[in-house]
């Protein structure tokens, strides 16, 4: 296969699909003069023109309204935000109404619409933006939410979400733009709902999704030194969650380890544990534990970035816990 960028992964997607389908438009700040923030539309603008590639004012309610109209009328838009951090301003169009509107109009008006953009930390960005909101989004029913780590899930994760019919989160890393993958050329779409067991190992699951992937893999590979075989699961997409990939891996392994970027309360690592203790029990020869993001903002200076992410040092440490290793 080809080795290509993150960001030309996605902006493959969006034009495949738009070539197939007038309906799907995609609008934000910058993505058309400029060719987007992180250079992810980049050349779309002279593709498609302007009515199709829409650059908009910094007012993240007013087009995300535009948007979930123009869905909700028999549109496919593609919304970008240049950071899941600002999209905090539309949050009532999110949650009040792409999220409700098929149940509120009893099945009759639906929002197919992607909302994608940047999550989590990006390094020295300060607390506004450093965020990772993939818990707060997959606690609202009517919403799917996605989160990729790479770019060949990166592709057909998205074009999947553009031709589905529920309204999609897609998040993606401001780190992983410029990372490169390999990406078939021939067409191809990943189901939403499907983990990818990423590594195969006997004696502990490790589960991430996103950049914290790097963080799994890395530690599986320390671990590894030290003879311990970790099987690493991508989850890909947190809502809805492919229970059975994690319960059929926690039945071969016994043992349970999370990571993700998230603050600890009330995290995707919190459900996952619930739902694992709960149909899984019989099979865990040790609690379940994880690694999140401290559970405070995440301040500027170097060093308190480094304390605030989950890295490998730390997985190897506590999966060493898990497996009733000495330090």
């Amino acid at each position: 296969m080809r080795t290509i960028l993150f960001r030309e992964a996605l902006r493959e997607a969006m034009t495949e699909e738009m070539r197939k389908d007038e309906k799907i438009f995609l609008m934000g700040e910058e993505v058309a003069e400029y060719n987007g923030a992180y250079k992810v539309s980049q050349g779309m603008l002279a593709e498609f023109g302007p009515k199709r590639v829409i650059d908009t004012p910094i007012a993240e309610l007013g087009f995300t309204a535009i948007a979930v109209g123009a869905a909700q009328n028999g549109l496919r838009p593609i919304v970008e935000y240049m950071t899941w951090n600002f999209a905090n301003l539309a949050l009532d169009q999110i949650l009040n109404t792409a999220s409700k509107m098929l149940a509120m109009s009893g099945g009759q008006v639906g929002c197919p619409i992607v909302f994608r953009g940047a999550s989590g930390s990006a390094g020295q960005l300060g607390a506004q933006h450093s965020t990772a909101y993939e818990s707060l989004y997959a606690n609202i029913p009517g919403l799917k939410v996605i989160s990729v780590s790479n770019p060949y899930d990166a592709k057909g994760l998205l074009k999947s979400a553009i031709i589905d019919n529920d309204p999609v989160i897609f998040m993606e890393s401001e780190v992983m733009y410029g990372e490169k993958g390999e990406v078939p050329e021939e067409t191809y779409y990943i189901p939403i709902g499907k983990a990818n067991v990423v590594r195969q190992g006997t004696d502990v699951t490790i589960v991430s999704f996103n950049k914290m992937m790097k963080v799994a893999l890395g530690a599986a590979a320390e671990l590894e030194k030290e003879g311990v075989s970790a099987e690493v699961i991508d989850l890909r997409t947190i809502r809805p969650m492919d229970w059975q990939t994690i319960l059929e891996s926690v039945k071969k392994t016994n043992r349970l380890v999370i990571i993700e970027e998230q603050w600890p309360f009330a995290s995707v690592s919190s459900e996952i544990t619930y739902r694992i203790q709960k149909e899984g029990f019989d099979y865990l020869d040790a609690p379940i534990r994880r690694i999140t993001s401290a559970d405070a903002p995440m301040h500027y200076a170097p060093n308190l970035v480094a304390a605030y992410l989950p890295d490998v040092p730390r997985t190897v440490k506590l999966v060493k816990e898990v497996m009733y290793m000495k330090k």
